[in-house]
């Protein structure tokens, strides 16, 4: 069993070995997350090609060689070879989290099936054991929370710092908290509105308690 994290990539390097189909879908996630990505492959998809061509990875046209992985935080084996994947490995220094495309006991961390809400993220992993099911999960997923979320949890997470800034009691924000997650409050879809009134009436509890004390 794993252990579930989210990664902060944005900035670190990471490299990607291989330049198939397969790679290119680690690429895209990888971007994502703000990664600096560097891809060593002879030959690479068209569209990798595009992304090299454009600045948004760097492509080495070469084979692997152990040096490749110098500076690298998180590193993929996407090849097709195991050969090379096993090489990849082998290079990798203490610390680098390493990745081998469909051989889980090689690996230090799985990549999971993601459905991505603007802040919202659900993340679907079988451990390796079927990508597939992962896969279909994360369509079911995409079905029920819908792009309708993006805006809501972009609207949450400004909510969050007006309630924090405004609202000393603990109490307080817990019940502000969860009035803004309720569904019926995003089904409503009167967000600002209704934040308005719930700070209202919360400023008027806390006057009210104040002259009781």
């Amino acid at each position: 069993m794993g252990y579930p994290v989210i990664l902060q990539l944005r900035g670190r390097r990471a490299v990607v070995v291989g330049g198939g189909k397969v790679a290119a879908r680690k690429i895209h996630g990888l971007l994502e997350a703000g990664a600096e990505i560097v891809m060593i492959a002879p030959e690479a998809e068209p569209e990798l090609q595009a992304l090299a061509a454009g600045g948004m990875i760097v492509w080495k046209k070469k084979r692997f060689d152990r040096d490749d992985l110098a500076g690298a935080f998180l590193v993929i084996a996407a090849t097709n070879d195991r050969k090379v994947n096993e090489a990849v490995t082998q290079a990798a220094a203490p610390g680098q989290l390493v990745n081998v495309v469909d051989d889980p006991e090689r690996c230090d961390f799985h990549v999971p099936a993601v459905v991505r809400r603007g802040p919202l993220t659900i993340a679907v992993s079988t451990g390796g054991a079927s990508p597939a099911v992962a896969r279909r999960i994360r369509r079911e997923l995409e079905e029920k929370y819908g792009e309708e979320y993006r805006p809501y949890l972009e609207f949450l997470q400004r909510a969050r710092g007006i309630v924090l800034r405004e609202v000393e009691d603990a109490e307080g924000r817990k019940r502000l908290f969860q009035a803004l997650a309720a569904d019926s409050f995003r089904q409503r879809g009167r967000w600002d509105e209704e934040l308005a009134q719930l700070l209202a009436n919360e400023k008027k509890r806390n006057g009210e308690r104040g002259e009781e004390q």
